[in-house]
């Protein structure tokens, strides 16, 4: 049995570096407006795990533990990913440039891909009236939705309140954000405002689904079915919300480098190890609006492709 899986993993890996180009999959590029197609690091991977018969007879091999994850992770975590990294700048979006230090400097795949930006690299929007993005990634907001209402995607079942664990209020509606991290995308996410914590994040254990759309269309409750962290916080401006990663197929680990306490705008939360991830925010509905062309490309199904600290909404 241990060979089978070491074989599984090796043909899994090998298919890693692998990046094609979806015809069906564009994002909006919120600085352009233009449509683009997204490029994918283990496209084929995927796409063999959701969509053969054979990929799927394999998920509990892939995806209900995290046997495979933390092996890809210790080998992430090696020199020998070293080479990975060059696989990875290659991909456009990634933004090397970017880094604190040259990609040569990093010691492993891991080291790389957890990277911090060099001093001055970004802008972020500083006024306390404002929400900012956590993260680098592909954006879907909403608005109005219920506690019972299914966790936003196409097909889902699960609810808000599943998602949570029973913590949202039924007497509220609610606005969400969807923040969906690629391996390409700056992998270290922040506070959206400033925010007090009191207590540290919710461990919720659970499975290691891919969140790619691929994964999406054949598992659509997966942010509820994955690993995930619930970090209750509150905002003078936005009032009491949720901050949640979601863990996925190749994430080593979730890494909190914040504890309870005062919290700037912009501040670093954590980050995540080598895999695609997921950033959600949950607040009150009454106390946040989204940005209009956020609404309108997510109403139309659209991601919209975010930088951590851009604008994302104000506060009514």
């Amino acid at each position: 049995m241990r060979f089978l899986l070491i074989l599984l993993f090796s043909t899994v890996f090998s298919l890693q570096g692998k990046e094609i180009l979806n015809e069906e999959r564009f994002i909006i590029d919120r600085k352009s407006g233009e449509r683009f197609k997204e490029s994918v690091m283990g496209d084929s991977a995927l796409r063999f795990a959701y969509e053969t018969l054979l990929g799927r007879s394999l998920w509990g091999v892939l995806f209900n533990s995290s046997f495979l994850s933390d092996l890809m992770g210790k080998y992430y975590d090696s020199p020998a990913s070293r080479k990975k990294i060059a696989a990875l700048t290659s991909i456009p979006g990634c933004r090397s440039e970017e880094a604190e230090f040259p990609p040569e400097r990093y010691a492993s795949f891991n080291d790389f891909f957890a990277r911090k930006l060099k001093a001055g690299a970004r802008s972020f929007d500083q006024s306390p009236e404002t929400l900012v993005s956590p993260a680098d990634g592909r954006l879907l907001v909403y608005s109005g939705l219920k506690t019972d209402d299914p966790i936003p995607v196409k097909g889902a079942q699960k609810t808000l309140n599943d998602l949570c664990c029973g913590k949202l209020s039924a007497d509220s509606s609610w606005a969400v954000a969807v923040v969906r991290l690629a391996p390409v995308d700056y992998h270290r996410f922040h506070f959206p405002c400033d925010s007090k914590q009191a207590d540290l994040p919710l461990t919720v254990k659970g499975k290691y689904h891919s969140v790619n759309p691929v994964a999406l269309v054949r598992r659509p409750d997966l942010y509820v079915e994955n690993t995930r962290q619930i970090t209750g916080l509150t905002s003078g401006v936005f009032g009491t919300f949720y901050y949640l990663e979601v863990g996925a197929f190749g994430v080593g680990s979730i890494i909190q480098t914040s504890v309870p306490g005062e919290h700037r705008k912009n501040d670093e939360k954590g980050f995540f190890k080598f895999g695609g991830s997921t950033v959600i925010l949950i607040f009150e509905d009454n106390k946040l609006r989204w940005d209009d062309d956020l609404l309108k490309n997510s109403a139309a199904g659209m991601e919209t492709l975010i930088r951590c600290g851009e604008r994302l909404g104000s506060s009514r």
